[in-house]
C-alpha cells in the first residue's frame, strides 16, 4: 500500500490517495504502511509538516520500516532540510543496503549542493541496484553534464529515454547536452519531439530560440 500511495502520489491523484489514506487509517491505525500513505497523502497537498509527522508515526510503530524513513528524507528535501534528509536516507541504507532508492535520495542531496562527484557516486550505486531505472540514468547524465563531460553524459541520456520514450526531463537536458556542443539540428529534432508532447513548457520554447539564432 506504501508503494501504491507513492504510485497514486506521482500521478497527483488527490482524490484517490485520500480515499486510500482514509480507508486504511479506519482498517487497521497501528500498522506502518498505513501511516506512510497519509504521510504521501499530505505530501501531495504540500502539507509538509504533517506529511513528516505522519512518517514519524510510522516509524514509532515499526522502526525497521525503511520506506519511511526514505520517504521522510524526501520531504526534507522538499524544504531543503539537507541534514535530517541525509539522517533518513543513511538510516534507510542501514536497514536494507539495497534499498536504491535512498541511495538515489542522497544524490539528490548531493546535487542540489552542487557535490557532483559526490551525487554521481551515490546515483551510480542506486543505479547498480536499479538498473533499469529511467530517473536514474536522467541523473547521472546531469551530473556528468555538469562536470563537463559532454559525450559521457549523452550516452547517459539517450539510455535513459530508450528505457523510457517519454521522459521529458531526459529528453530535454538531452537537448541542452547537444546545444552545449553545437550538434543544432540533433538539439532542435529532440526539442521538436517534446514540444509536441508538453507545449506549454517555457524552457523549450526558450532554448528553440537560442538554437535558431545560433543558426542564423
Amino acid at each position: 500500500m506504501e508503494l501504491y500511495s507513492t504510485i497514486l502520489w506521482h500521478l497527483k491523484d488527490e482524490v484517490q490517495l485520500s480515499h486510500l489514506a482514509q480507508q486504511l487509517t479506519e482498517f487497521d491505525r497501528n500498522c506502518a504502511a498505513t501511516w506512510c500513505v497519509v504521510g504521501n497523502c499530505f505530501s501531495l497537498q504540500k502539507e509538509h509538516e504533517t506529511s513528516l509527522n505522519s512518517l514519524k508515526r510510522a516509524i514509532q510503530v515499526d522502526p525497521d520500516f525503511t520506506y519511511a524513513y526514505t520517504l521522510s528524507g524526501h520531504e526534507y528535501i522538499s524544504s531543503e532540510n539537507w541534514e535530517k534528509a541525509n539522517v533518513n536516507f543513511r538510516t534507510a541504507i542501514t536497514l536494507d543496503p539495497r534499498h536504491y532508492n535512498a541511495w538515489y535520495g542522497l544524490g539528490q542531496i548531493y546535487y542540489s549542493q552542487e557535490k557532483y562527484s559526490n551525487a554521481e557516486t551515490h546515483f551510480r550505486k542506486a543505479l547498480e541496484i536499479n538498473p533499469n531505472s529511467s530517473v536514474l540514468y536522467c541523473y547521472i547524465g546531469m551530473v556528468l553534464n555538469e562536470q563537463k563531460k559532454s559525450k559521457e553524459a549523452l550516452i547517459m541520456l539517450s539510455r535513459a529515454l530508450e528505457i523510457d520514450p517519454k521522459n521529458s526531463l531526459a529528453q530535454f537536458k538531452k537537448a541542452s547536452v547537444l546545444f552545449s556542443m553545437e550538434q543544432y539540428d540533433e538539439a532542435l529534432k529532440e526539442l521538436q519531439e517534446l514540444k509536441e508532447r508538453t507545449p506549454n513548457e517555457a524552457p523549450i520554447h526558450y532554448l528553440m530560440g537560442k538554437i535558431y539564432k545560433k543558426k542564423g
